[in-house]
């Protein structure tokens, strides 16, 4: 099944994408726990070439390294260096890099899915990844906090010090909210909706290219150039959006890890 199709009825009717095509049908063990769709198949195709293009680059590493290797390299310094010793220091960023390595280039694989001939569909536009992701990362902040300081940790972070003690009936919930709450969700909402609606311009003008050019004929045709050319722009746009929301999601979850490491917790 592929999104990026003209969509009309019969009588040459032009309908735009709706958000039901990010709940396809399933294709195996339907109305079960491990339902198979479209989109699953997505996703298992971006984390086989994750893990085929890390196998590629560093089965034969070499001191003089290729022009493949480089490129994996580069990849891995953008987080180490970028992400990881910038904010949270030589330390602790070997002790978590792991994480944010492997948040930052599954985002980015999921992301270009979405981009890609024949797949056509983010596998981050919906919600099942980008909350896992949000939840990892949210799991590890609270990890670091309590391992940095076992006692204060949530003391310090929802009773800041220097408040008078009444306000402390306003700040603790607010701070509750903000750091426990508040920060999963936009980890979520944020990848998740710059995927479907990046998306969702992508098909409205792709099939609109195609309907121009090959339902509506005449001189619509000469319409499909304005269409495709606008889509084409967005294609682009939407490869700068999937390695900044890759960048993004890491780097906040680098943010996060940081607060709760500080000094003062």
């Amino acid at each position: 099944m592929n999104l990026l199709v003209p969509t009309a009825t019969d009588e040459g009717e032009f309908h735009g994408p709706s958000i039901l095509e990010f709940f396809p049908q399933a294709l195996l063990f339907e109305d079960t726990p491990f339902e198979i769709n479209r989109i699953m198949l997505v996703r298992f195709v971006a984390v086989i070439a994750l893990i085929l293009v890390f196998w590629l680059g560093t089965r034969r590493m070499r001191v003089v390294p290729g022009r493949f290797q480089s490129l994996v390299e580069m990849g891995l310094d953008l987080v180490r260096v970028n992400i990881g010793e910038d904010l949270l220091g030589k330390k602790d960023a070997k002790r978590f890099l792991p994480i944010l390595t492997t948040i930052f280039f599954m985002v980015l694989f999921m992301n270009f899915t979405g981009i890609i001939p024949g797949l056509n569909i983010a596998g981050t536009s919906v919600v099942g990844v980008p909350l896992v992701l949000a939840v990892v990362s949210y799991v590890t902040f609270i990890y670091a906090g309590i391992k940095k300081s076992p006692k204060n940790f949530f003391k310090n972070a929802l009773f800041p010090a220097g408040v008078p003690w009444p306000v402390y009936f306003i700040v603790t919930p607010i701070e509750f909210i903000s750091t426990f709450v508040i920060r999963p969700v936009t980890l979520t909402l944020r990848l998740l909706m710059n995927m479907v609606v990046g998306h969702l311009l992508l098909v409205l003008f792709f099939s609109a290219t195609s309907f121009f050019l090959f339902t509506a004929g005449g001189w619509y045709s000469l319409l499909s150039v304005g269409s495709f050319a606008f889509g084409f722009a967005f294609t682009l746009l939407e490869i700068l959006v999937a390695v900044l929301q890759a960048y993004v999601f890491a780097l906040l979850t680098a943010v996060y890890i940081q607060l709760a490491v500080a000094e003062e917790h």
